[in-house]
């Protein structure tokens, strides 16, 4: 990790910036993708995964004796976390629901909305160097409680064993999901997109995923299809101060580390010597991790930053707008009020990064790369939408009337205000 003490104002943007790769090859590659799944479906996606990862698929749907074989394959022990974490996932996005509202604004003139569930949803789960069933439970737990009724799940299969990974099946049975499909990389995003023979063309797309399936996101999102939100490689930044111990900061820097190579972490405190202090234990910690290779890669564009006073320290916070922020500070509640742009923000020495990953009840599909300022992180509303509904009555008409038709042909659009002149002339 680079240690920086007391940057000025001036060189914030710098620091915020996150680890990036040319982006060129990988949007062509991914252009490519999509315009070959776009034309040639199905048969795009099993020649895809043969040049891809080798693996020649026979069938893209899981088959009901594979769900079968997936659960006998889960310890009881991972079962039961399973439905630890599901059922407070569930809680807290049930107590997310939105009460209808409904509203006379003026006699005669009522006005209602309600929310309605997204109809068919497509949740991508990674695979990758670890199959993250944990994202299966995020998805798909709330996009059952918002009512949606049809889920389509995507997720690679591995690359050893041509299957996806057991425990993703068996949370995606549990969790009401409605069809999986073998497809990984932005192949899948692009078939949940356009819709191939097999798989059905999604309202939404969810999940996170590598540069690949960023980037087809990005690309389709809008266009073609809606997305969750913009999202890169995963970051944690922790706010420390004395009153820290760095051995809890130092597991929740590497705890994000280990992602990826991509990843970033970042560390602002308020001395040197405890930045010295944890970025130490870091290495310490470092050296047992079994993914300690891709977080030393992680951490080579890691930055630990050193601010006097905690005002300071909370304004950069908010520029950097971090997926998960981390506070291990005296009165860390007085801190969090002052944060205005975090995915999610764990308070106190007690409340690690991992607990909001796996069974807090909170949700870990987060925005990244500074999206905070603008986005949120996935929750029960995003697989609603809000429909709106008005009914005048004829008295109602009549008081609304001149206000329509004054600010009507104030726009210069005279049909508007005829469709109000038309009804008053009738009984």
């Amino acid at each position: 990790m680079e240690l920086i003490l007391n940057p000025p104002h001036s060189e914030w943007a710098r620091l915020c910036e996150r680890p990036a790769d040319d982006n060129a090859p990988v949007r062509a590659r991914v252009e490519a993708i999509l315009e070959r799944v776009r034309t040639q479906g199905d048969q795009a996606l099993r020649d895809l995964s043969r040049e891809i990862d080798g693996i020649p698929l026979e069938t893209l749907e899981v088959s009901e004796a594979e769900f079968a074989e997936a659960e006998a394959q889960v310890s009881e022990a991972v079962k039961a976390a399973i439905e630890a974490a599901e059922a407070h996932i569930r809680a807290f996005h049930e107590a997310q629901r939105p009460a209808p509202v409904t509203l006379e604004t003026a006699p005669g003139v009522r006005c209602y909305q309600k929310a309605v569930p997204i109809q068919r949803v497509g949740l991508y789960i990674p695979g990758g160097t670890a199959p993250l069933f944990s994202t299966v439970l995020m998805l798909a737990v709330p996009a059952k409680v918002a009512g949606c009724p049809e889920l389509i799940l995507c997720s690679p299969v591995s690359r050893t064993t041509g299957r996806i990974a057991p425990e993703v099946l068996y949370a995606a049975r549990r969790c009401g999901v409605t069809r999986v499909f073998k497809a990984g990389g932005a192949q899948a995003i692009a078939a949940m997109a356009y819709g191939t023979e097999s798989i059905p063309k999604v309202d939404k797309i969810f999940g996170p995923g590598n540069q690949y399936v960023t980037t087809a996101k990005q690309l389709l999102g809008g266009k073609t299809v809606a997305i969750d939100m913009p999202a890169g490689p995963s970051e944690v930044m922790v706010l420390a101060d004395e009153s820290a111990r760095p051995d809890f900061v130092a597991a929740d820097l590497l705890s994000q580390a280990e992602h990826g190579p991509d990843s970033q972490v970042m560390l602002v405190c308020d001395s040197e010597a405890l930045a010295r202090g944890i970025m130490q234990e870091v290495e310490r910690q470092l050296a047992a991790l079994p993914r300690s290779e891709l977080a030393t890669r992680a951490l080579s564009h890691s930055r630990a930053l050193v601010f006097p006073d905690r005002e300071t320290r909370t304004a950069f916070a908010n520029a950097y707008a971090a997926e998960h922020l981390i506070l291990q500070v005296e009165r860390p509640w007085e801190t969090a009020d002052r944060i205005t742009a975090a995915g999610s923000v764990f308070v106190g020495p007690w409340s690690p990064e991992s607990a909001g990953d796996y069974a807090s009840g909170t949700n870990h599909t987060l925005p990244t790369s500074g999206w905070a300022r603008a986005y949120s992180g996935v929750n029960l509303d995003s697989y609603l939408r809000k429909i709106t509904y008005q009914e005048l009555s004829r008295d109602g008409l009549e008081g609304l009337a001149g206000t329509i038709t004054t600010l009507a042909e104030a726009e210069g659009l005279r049909a508007h205000a005829a469709a109000v002149n038309i009804r008053l002339r009738h009984d």
